[in-house]
């Protein structure tokens, strides 16, 4: 039987990282995956095809709609079999060099399932059926999600697709219907919308990103709409048949009431995930779950049982990569007697759409419930200089601070290149910043980071440009 400090069952952001960061802290480390690969959802069939097509079906859509007014004249035509081929070699080259890592790091890995038998006692079986025990001081559980399924309606991958599904359609819909106006739904729904596709986008609340500042929320729902999606609000789907070669998608009322029926020749549910902890031996272990089948945890990451940690979707918190990650950091880290932490006021989000969406901290309506008084700093990219330059003025900067303090409790841009301006106010807030600290940080000029130092001034009404 192999002997190891620490064994980690999932191969995911969170698992490699963690499984990486206790290796260069002198443990010797081994690595479960189901899968063939590694990267866990995230490369394979999450994060990093989708942006791949986000981006591949963006410049397109430029090209197509956008080119002319900069004097560009083109025609593109779509070579769907290429551009799925471009999201594939994205996958390949991120997968491969997850491998690469681990083998630089000296971590083993076992291609199979993992099944905790005991307290520091797995049980990996490969492919072909053969079993083999592994014996460790530690485990840590990073075995991520599942897609969320509707009841009584089946998942072929085909006609009625996952988000995996999705992002291998091998022709463009002519009608896309999506279940679901979260993250995933607007990103799929809007990479098919620009090859072709007619988007009709159904959600149970009255709302699209549920969770994300409701102002912003608003805003991108209509810049989607005028992109050509149609939503159908506060709307639930009760069955999907086949009629023919297209699929009969029964709705109504989230209430309750009239029913209607649409066609879509694609399905999408895109509903959200849940945590994947099936087959595992959780219970049989005595790992104490909560309501939702997730891991209960303390602050070092420990489950109910000694010796048996648990980091990333398996456990209470956003469903995030990036928070994975640097929850596996700090279990290796607490593990190897230092003091790993996650800080979960500064955990960025990003909707990839176009414009982007991207967050960190409180929403308005958080920092209302809770009873903060605070203060609002917004500034339009309609008044940005590079904004304007590149035609793309839609969305905002807001900055919400502590009305006494000044502190900067959350932060929501819509706008190109949302995600790579969030990392701005993200250290500010890791440090305990103020929007006048913001505010007063001399900006590159012109750059669309200047919208973000606008917003700080205007948190104390002094913008210049707005």
């Amino acid at each position: 039987m192999a002997t190891y400090d620490l064994i980690v069952i999932g191969a995911g952001p969170g698992g490699y990282v963690c499984a990486i960061r206790a290796s260069q802290l002198g443990m010797k480390v081994a690595i479960v995956e189901k899968r063939s690969t590694f990267g866990g959802t995230c490369l394979n069939v999450g994060c990093i095809p989708s942006k791949a097509l986000l981006h591949a079906s963006e410049l397109y859509d430029e090209a197509d709609n956008q080119f002319a007014a900069m004097g560009i004249d083109v025609k593109p035509k779509l070579n769907l079999k290429q551009m799925l081929t471009f999201k594939d070699e994205a996958v390949k080259g991120n997968v491969d060099g997850v491998a690469f890592l681990l083998r630089k790091n000296k971590v083993d890995h076992f291609h199979g399932t993992g099944r905790i038998k005991a307290p520091g006692l797995v049980e990996v079986t490969f492919i072909n059926g053969e079993k083999q025990d592994v014996d460790a001081k530690s485990i840590v559980i990073a075995t991520g999600s599942a897609v969320a399924k509707l009841p009584g309606i089946e998942i072929d991958e085909e006609a009625i697709v996952s988000s995996t599904g999705a992002l291998s359609l091998p022709t463009a819909p002519k009608r896309l219907l999506v279940i679901g106006a979260g993250v995933i739904g607007l990103e799929l729904g809007s990479v098919w919308r620009r090859l072709g596709s007619e988007v009709t986008v159904v959600e149970y609340l009255d709302r699209v990103l549920p969770g994300t500042d409701a102002e912003v929320a608003k805003q991108l729902q209509r810049i989607l709409t005028k992109q050509g999606m149609v939503f159908k609000l506060g709307s639930k789907v009760t069955g999907v048949k086949k009629n023919g070669a297209a699929q009969a998608v029964t709705i109504e009322s989230a209430q309750g009431g009239d029913k209607q029926t649409l066609e879509a020749d694609v399905v999408l549910v895109a509903i959200g995930r849940v945590p994947f902890t099936d087959g595992l031996g959780l219970s049989e272990a005595g790992v104490k779950l909560d309501n939702r089948g997730r891991a209960v945890v303390d602050a070092h990451y420990a489950t109910s049982v000694s010796g048996i940690y648990a980091i990333g979707d398996v456990i209470d918190g956003p469903m995030l990569a990036h928070k994975a990650e640097d929850e596996g950091i700090a279990v290796a880290e607490i593990l190897a007697g230092q003091a790993g932490h996650v800080n979960y006021d500064v955990i960025p989000n990003v909707i990839y759409t176009a414009p982007e969406v991207a967050s960190v901290g409180k929403s308005e309506e958080e920092l209302k419930a809770a009873g903060v008084a605070y203060k609002v700093g917004k500034f339009p990219f309609t008044a940005n200089g590079r904004a304007k330059a590149n035609q793309t003025t839609d969305g905002f900067v807001k900055i919400l601070a502590d009305a006494a303090t000044d502190r900067v409790l959350g932060v929501h841009i819509i706008g190109a290149d949302a995600s790579e301006m969030i990392a701005e106010p993200s250290v500010l807030m890791e440090f305990g910043g103020s929007a006048e600290d913001l505010a007063r940080t001399c900006h590159a000029h012109p750059t669309l980071t200047e919208a973000v130092k606008e917003a700080a001034m205007a948190v104390d009404k002094r913008a210049i440009h707005f």
